[in-house]
């Protein structure tokens, strides 16, 4: 499995209730409030052979107060 980060920009006012929504939901390994463009940094883990966007619009995108993402995949660790 290979890590993904994904920047969460929230509606102005929601990102903690977006934030608890995404934790009620088991799908992070790590989850962060930051500050700059975007309000949440995520960490997360999307099985082998999973359809990254896929997963993401249908796990993560649907929560309400999310305005846009910004998605990064990892190939290797150092």
């Amino acid at each position: 499995m290979s890590a993904l980060f994904i920047q969460i920009r929230c509606t102005p006012g929601k990102t903690y209730d977006v934030a608890e929504k995404i934790a009620l939901r088991e799908l992070h390994s790590e989850l962060y409030s930051t500050s700059g463009e975007y309000d949440l940094l995520m960490k997360l883990y999307v099985p082998e052979g999973e359809d990254v966007g896929k997963f993401i619009n249908e796990n993560l995108l649907v929560i309400p107060g999310i305005e846009r993402s910004l998605t990064t995949l990892t190939f290797k660790v150092f």
